[in-house]
């Protein structure tokens, strides 16, 4: 299975939940303190929502698409890499509440772009995988540029 996923960054999070339940017409499949995820089956995508500061306009974080297997993963690295475009890596990481492995790049405009795969469910893990808690994300080991400033992932 893939879904192209789309994360934004919104002032109020309990308006934002409120208003893409009813769009989307379905709760979130994920809610933690700042932070909520929708799982659309048709059509096929991943709503991420972050909560950010109050007052501002809600803004694109990122952008993603999730694949079904690690191997998937590597295959989209190795495409993207015979296309020329820089990459960055993250295998095992935890993030948005979940472990996964991903590949970042970089659209023209500089909108980040992963393609990634959730392995497991942080909870199942006894990890918080919270935005922000650790390193995922923030490109710091890599010559390519730096993904989302917080870890803001698909989870």
């Amino acid at each position: 299975m893939s879904r192209v996923q789309l994360a934004l960054n919104v002032a109020d999070l309990e308006a934002s939940v409120t208003f893409y339940s009813k769009l989307l017409g379905v709760e979130p499949a994920k809610r933690r303190p700042g932070y909520a995820n929708f799982s659309v089956a048709d059509p096929p995508l991943k709503l991420v929502l972050i909560e950010g500061e109050a007052g501002q306009d809600t803004r694109l974080d990122h952008l993603g698409v999730e694949v079904g297997s690690t191997d998937d993963v590597n295959a989209a690295t190795t495409r993207l890499k015979d296309a020329g475009l820089a990459t960055f890596e993250e295998n095992d990481t935890s993030c948005c509440y979940a472990l996964q492995d991903k590949v970042w790049v970089h659209g023209p405009g500089k909108e980040p772009w992963e393609v990634y795969v959730v392995k497991a469910d942080a909870d199942r893990l006894g990890k918080s995988g919270a935005p922000g808690a650790d390193a995922c994300c923030t490109g710091e080991a890599s010559d390519a540029p730096a993904p989302a400033a917080a870890c803001a992932c698909g989870g």
